[in-house]
């Protein structure tokens, strides 16, 4: 991992533990302000992408919607942060967690600091995370019983709409057609379309490891109950 890569993730880790202490240790109106601000930042930072493809001049259907799900996680997670309803907050947590810290970790990304796709990736990526940690751990927003299933069922739901938006436009949203040129955890999974089942069945792996914490939490307190 070269440095440009380290050091995004390493703030990330540093801001998430210092929030999510603060939020548990030192509640107050503070939090509103800090959740505003990352929800208004996320949204711009997202959108800012549309403006920069037209104005060079590299805008298309098959390549520049914003309907990749770490785009659709940043809207989701600025609305959880907003409104903090449940269902927002579990989309925004196992989503973030999900994919778009593994996009994260093996980025797709031909450039570099500080050119504008490099920090409009590393903002958008590393908010959409930032919020899934916030308000699952700084404010104790816990998954509920039964989110794999719903969230598992939405995201099949969302990447068949998806691939319906890459049969019209011919493009390669969620790396439905092919995989990532960079390479990423689908090379390990076979060829197309396998590789597609086989990301559905890891989807439900990780979803579960990413519940089980609050799985533990849920038994632990209905047998304290």
């Amino acid at each position: 991992m070269s440095a440009e890569h380290v050091l995004p993730i390493a703030c990330l880790v540093v801001v998430a533990v210092l929030l999510c202490v603060a939020a548990r240790r030192a509640p107050g109106r503070w939090i509103d302000v800090v959740a505003a601000s990352i929800a208004l930042t996320l949204v711009i930072a997202e959108l800012s992408w549309q403006p920069y493809v037209v104005a060079n001049k590299m805008w298309s259907p098959a390549a520049s919607l914003p309907v990749q799900l770490c785009d659709v996680a940043g809207f989701v997670a600025a609305a959880a942060l907003l409104y903090r309803q449940i269902l927002l907050v579990e989309v925004a947590y196992f989503w973030g967690m999900g994919g778009t810290l593994q996009a994260l970790l093996t980025p797709d990304l031909k450039d570099h600091f500080p050119s504008f796709p490099y920090v409009q990736f590393y903002v958008t990526h590393d908010l959409v995370i930032l919020a899934a940690l916030f308000l699952v751990i700084g404010l104790a927003l816990q998954p509920r019983r039964g989110a794999v299933r719903r969230i598992f069922l939405l995201t099949v739901a969302f990447a068949i709409v998806v691939g319906l938006i890459d049969l019209v436009t011919g493009g390669n949203y969620m790396y439905l057609r092919q995989v990532p040129v960079s390479g990423s955890l689908l090379d390990l999974m076979g060829p197309w379309p396998w590789y597609i089942a086989a990301g559905a069945v890891l989807t439900l792996v990780v979803l579960a490891i990413l519940d089980a914490p609050f799985r533990v939490s849920r038994l632990y307190g209905h047998d304290a109950g």
